[in-house]
C-alpha cells in the first residue's frame, strides 16, 4: 500500500513499545504485502491476523484482486463479509473510521439500500448522515431498517448527551434566578459580599451581611427561549445529528421553550418533531443550496423577548444568499438583546471549513463564531442562559474564534 491512513497510523503509534518480532508483524500489517519481504519471517501473519491484514487491504488497496471496488456482481457478498470481519477485529471507534473511509473511497452508499447490510453495519454518526442523505431514494424494503439504525444511534447519543445538557442548562437557569431568603448552600456569594460592602466592620475586618443573595431553587417558569437555526447542506451533517439531540433534550425542559428551524435555500421548522429526534433526523434533507438570510429572517420572527432568548446559527457561512442583509439582520438581533452566536460545527471532526470573511464580518457586529465539540456544548449553553460573554468562555475552553476584520 502506497500510503499511511488514519487506521494504519494507530498501529505505527502502538507498535512503538512492541517487542522486536510483534514490531515486525505491525509494521507488516501496517505497510501491507509489499513490506513482506523487508520484515522477514517475523513478520509472517498468521491465525487472525491475515484476516486482518485482508481487510485493510479490500479498502486502502481496493483496486487490487482482493479490493471491495471489484466487479459489481459479486460485490454486496463481498462487502458484507468485510464489514463482518473488521466488526470482530478491530474496536468500534477504528470501525467507525473505516466504514466512513468506504463510502467515500469506494462509494458503497448503495450497500445501504440492503437491510442486510445495514444490520451489518457499526451504527454511528457518519452512518446516520449517509441514510438522512439518501431517505429520499431508499427502497420500501429497507427503510425500516433504516430507522432502526438511525435510532439506535440517537438512542446511544442520548445516553451519553442528556444527562450533561440537562444537568448544565438546569443549573445555569436554577442560577440565574435569585433567591433573597437562601439556605447556606444556595448562597451566591459574590453577589452577597458587593450587596454588603457598606457593612463593613472595621474593627471585626469582616462584613455583616444584612442582605442575603442566593440561587434560585428551581426554574419555575419558561425562562429563556432557544432558537437553533441549523444549516442543512452536506458538510453540515454531523452537526444536524448532535443539533438534533440537543433540541430534544432542552425541548424537555419545562423552563426552556425551543424553536429547531433547518435550512437550505428553503427553511423548515422541525420544532413540532423536537419529542422525538428520530422523526427531526428524517425530516432533514441533506444537501441543495444555502440561503442563511432567509433562515435568520424566519427565526427573527419568531423572537419574543430578545433579552432572554438565545440564537444558535450552526453552519460554515458559505451564503448563497444576500449576505448584506444577513448581516442587518444578523446587527438588529444584537441590538435588540438576542444572544446570537454562530457554530461553524458541532461535531467531533475538528477545525471545520468556512467563510472566514464572513464570520469576521458576524464577529465585528459582535457575534461569536467558533466551532464545538457535542461534548462542549452543555457548557456553552450554561454560559449563555448565565448570559456570560461567550467568547471569554470560548477562550477559556481553549477555542479559536474568528476575529473581526480590521
Amino acid at each position: 500500500m502506497s500510503e499511511l491512513n488514519d487506521v494504519q497510523a494507530q498501529e505505527v503509534e502502538a507498535q512503538q513499545n512492541a517487542a522486536p518480532a510483534d514490531r515486525l508483524r505491525r509494521w507488516r500489517l501496517v505497510l501491507g504485502e509489499p513490506a513482506q519481504e523487508a520484515c522477514g519471517a517475523a513478520g509472517a501473519l498468521t491465525g487472525d491476523d491475515v484476516r486482518i491484514d485482508q481487510a485493510l487491504t479490500a479498502l486502502y488497496d481496493a483496486d487490487g484482486p482482493g479490493g471491495l471496488r471489484g466487479g459489481s456482481g459479486a460485490s454486496s457478498p463481498r462487502v458484507a463479509r468485510w464489514l463482518g470481519d473488521i466488526r470482530q477485529y478491530f474496536p468500534a471507534s477504528v470501525v467507525q473510521v473505516m466504514q466512513k473511509d468506504a463510502f467515500e473511497r469506494l462509494d458503497l452508499k448503495s450497500m445501504l439500500f440492503q437491510p442486510e447490510m445495514l444490520d451489518a453495519v457499526q451504527p454511528d454518526v457518519h452512518l446516520v448522515a449517509s441514510l438522512m442523505s439518501l431517505r429520499g431514494i431508499i427502497p420500501a424494503k429497507t427503510r425500516d431498517t433504516a430507522r432502526l439504525v438511525v435510532r439506535k444511534v440517537v438512542d446511544a447519543l442520548m445516553k451519553k448527551l442528556e444527562e450533561p445538557m440537562r444537568s448544565a442548562v438546569t443549573g445555569a437557569l436554577n442560577r440565574a434566578e435569585r433567591n433573597r431568603r437562601p439556605r447556606h448552600a444556595e448562597i451566591d456569594w459574590n453577589r452577597t459580599i458587593r450587596a454588603n460592602l457598606r457593612h463593613w466592620q472595621e474593627s471585626y475586618r469582616s462584613i455583616i451581611p444584612e442582605t442575603l443573595i442566593g440561587y434560585g431553587r428551581k426554574a419555575r417558569r419558561t425562562q429563556r427561549e432557544v432558537i437553533l437555526c441549523i444549516d442543512q447542506s452536506g458538510s453540515m451533517a454531523a452537526s444536524v445529528v448532535y443539533s438534533s439531540i440537543f433540541g430534544a433534550v432542552m425541548a424537555s425542559l419545562p423552563a426552556v421553550k425551543t424553536h429547531m428551524v433547518v435550512f437550505d435555500t428553503a427553511v423548515v421548522d422541525l420544532t413540532e418533531q423536537l419529542s422525538d429526534p428520530v422523526e427531526v433526523l428524517f425530516g432533514v434533507q441533506l444537501g441543495g443550496g444555502t440561503d442563511i438570510n432567509r433562515a435568520v429572517g424566519y427565526c427573527q420572527g419568531l423572537v419574543r423577548d430578545p433579552r432572554n432568548t438565545i440564537m444558535v446559527l450552526i453552519s460554515d457561512l458559505y451564503e448563497g444568499g444576500v449576505e448584506k442583509n444577513l448581516l442587518q439582520r444578523a446587527s438588529e438581533l444584537v441590538q435588540s438583546g438576542v444572544q446570537l452566536i454562530t457554530l461553524l460545527a458541532l461535531s467531533d471532526e475538528g477545525a471545520p471549513s468556512y467563510d472566514h470573511q464572513l464570520a469576521a464580518k458576524l464577529a465585528a457586529l459582535g457575534v461569536p463564531s467558533f466551532a464545538c465539540s457535542p461534548d462542549q456544548f452543555p457548557a456553552l449553553m450554561a454560559a449563555a442562559i448565565r448570559r456570560e460573554d461567550v467568547s471569554l468562555w470560548a477562550a477559556k475552553e481553549g477555542i479559536v474564534t474568528a476575529r473581526a476584520e480590521r
